[in-house]
C-alpha cells in the first residue's frame, strides 16, 4: 500500500459536473482529490481487504441471528423495545440488503481492522462506483497510470444485479433529504442503477411520504409504497411522527429493519464478545459495563448512534487528543481499543470496503489531516498496480 502523488486532470471538475457529481467541492474545499492516489498490490486487495470483508460480513450476520432473540442484547444496544418485533420479523422474513460499507484501518502490513460498519445509510457510493472508475480509465489514457493498472471496483454491475433480485416486479421509491447535495446525488445514482435493472422508480423527499389508513405509506400521488430505499437512518425513523406506523405498514424497506442492529456502534462490542481475538477486530466494550476498564486510559470513545465521526473522541493516556463535536451520545457509548490510523505523508486514510448483496466488490478511501474521519474528509481514488 502506497500513497502516490499524481498529476490531476485539468478538466476533472467539468468531467465531474457532466456526470452529476456536483458535490466534488464542499464549502470551497476539495472533497474529490486526485492530486494523490492510493496504490495496492493485487494480493493486498484479494487477501488483506476483500477476504476479511467477506468474513466480517458473515460474522455480522451471525451476530444479528443471535441478537434478535436476546432481549438483553437489544437493550444493551438501546434499541426501542416497541420496534423489536419489526426488527425480528424482518430478519425472519429474510428481507434483503442492498449494500453496506466497512470502514477499515489498514497500513499494508498488519491485518485490516474494523473501525465501524456503515450498515444502514452509507454514502460515497457514486464517487466510489463511477467517478473513480472514470479517473482510472482517463488516467491510463493520459499516461498518469501504467496501462495495466486496475481497480477493486465492480460496484456498478453488482448494484444492477442486486436491484433485479430485490425489485421482484415492484415499483421502487427512493427517499431521503433532497436538499442535501450528497444525499440527493447518492439517491439519483441508486435510482439510475435501479432503472438499469428494469425497475420503475419514484424519487421523493423523505418528508413527502404520507400515510393513508387503507394503503399505508404513500407518495405525493397517494400511490402506495411497496418497496422503499431510504437514505435516512432507522434510529431517526423510530422516533419520527410516523414511526408508530412502521410495524403495520406493508412497505418493505431497504435497508431492512434488522440492519438497525448493525448500524449501531454497540455491534462492535458484541462482535468482540462473540469473536474475541479475531485478527480483523479491535477490542470493544460498552462504556457503562465493567469490562470497558480493561482498555485502560487509551481508547476511542464512540456514541452508539453517530454519523460522519460526530462526537467521536480519541483518548490517549487519559487525555483527549482529538474529538469531533456533534449532537450524539445520549443513548450511550462504546470504547474501542485505540488503533491510530496509519499516516501517509501526514494524511490519515480510512478504507471503505463495500458490500453489495453481501459480496465484497469495491473500495473507497477518505483521508484527512485529522485522525478522525469526518464529512469534510477528502475522497481519493485508488489503483491496483
Amino acid at each position: 500500500m502506497q500513497r502516490l502523488v499524481c498529476q490531476e486532470r485539468d478538466d476533472w471538475r467539468a468531467t465531474a459536473e457532466a456526470t452529476g457529481f456536483d458535490f466534488h467541492t464542499i464549502d470551497g474545499a476539495r472533497y474529490w482529490d486526485e492530486r494523490a492516489c492510493y496504490a495496492f498490490t493485487l494480493d493486498e486487495i484479494e487477501h488483506r481487504i476483500e477476504a476479511p470483508t467477506g468474513e466480517i460480513d458473515a460474522m455480522c450476520l451471525e451476530l444479528v441471528g443471535r441478537a434478535i432473540d436476546d432481549e438483553k442484547c437489544l437493550r444493551r444496544l438501546r434499541l426501542p423495545e416497541t420496534f423489536w418485533p419489526l426488527i425480528r420479523d424482518s430478519w425472519r422474513r429474510n428481507e434483503g440488503s442492498l449494500y453496506g460499507r466497512l470502514d477499515l484501518s489498514f497500513d499494508g502490513r498488519s491485518p485490516a481492522k474494523l473501525l465501524e460498519y456503515n450498515a444502514d445509510t452509507p454514502t460515497s457510493i457514486f464517487e466510489a462506483a463511477v467517478f473513480q472508475w472514470t479517473w482510472l480509465e482517463q488516467a491510463i489514457e493520459r499516461h498518469i497510470l501504467p496501462a495495466d493498472a486496475d481497480q477493486f471496483n465492480s460496484l456498478h454491475e453488482h448494484l444492477i444485479e442486486a436491484w433485479k433480485k430485490l425489485g421482484n416486479g415492484r415499483r421502487l421509491h427512493l427517499a431521503g433529504t433532497l436538499d442535501n447535495a450528497e444525499d440527493a446525488g447518492t439517491l439519483a445514482y441508486l435510482e439510475d442503477t435501479a432503472r438499469q435493472a428494469g425497475l420503475e422508480t419514484t424519487l421523493l423527499d423523505i418528508e413527502a411520504i404520507g400515510w393513508l389508513d387503507k394503503d399505508g405509506f404513500v407518495d405525493l400521488d397517494n400511490r402506495g409504497i411497496e418497496l422503499a430505499f431510504k437514505l435516512y437512518p432507522w434510529e431517526w425513523m423510530f422516533h419520527d411522527a410516523f414511526g408508530e406506523k412502521l410495524a403495520t405498514a406493508p412497505t418493505r424497506w431497504i435497508e431492512p429493519p434488522w440492519k438497525a442492529i448493525l448500524s449501531n456502534k454497540g455491534m462492535l462490542a458484541l462482535l468482540w464478545e462473540m469473536f474475541p481475538g479475531h485478527p480483523n477486530l479491535l477490542p470493544a466494550f460498552f462504556e457503562d459495563e465493567p469490562n470497558a476498564a480493561s482498555l485502560g486510559a487509551s481508547f476511542v470513545r464512540k456514541p452508539l448512534y453517530s454519523r460522519e465521526g460526530a462526537n467521536v473522541a480519541l483518548v490517549r493516556e487519559g487525555v483527549t487528543v482529538a474529538e469531533q463535536q456533534g449532537p450524539y451520545g445520549a443513548e450511550g457509548f462504546v470504547r474501542q481499543a485505540l488503533a491510530p490510523l496509519p499516516g501517509f505523508s501526514k494524511q490519515y486514510p480510512v478504507l471503505g470496503s463495500w458490500l453489495i448483496d453481501h459480496t465484497p466488490c469495491g473500495l473507497s478511501i477518505r483521508e484527512d489531516e485529522n485522525p478522525i474521519t469526518s464529512n469534510t474528509s477528502r475522497f481519493l481514488p485508488h489503483a491496483i498496480l
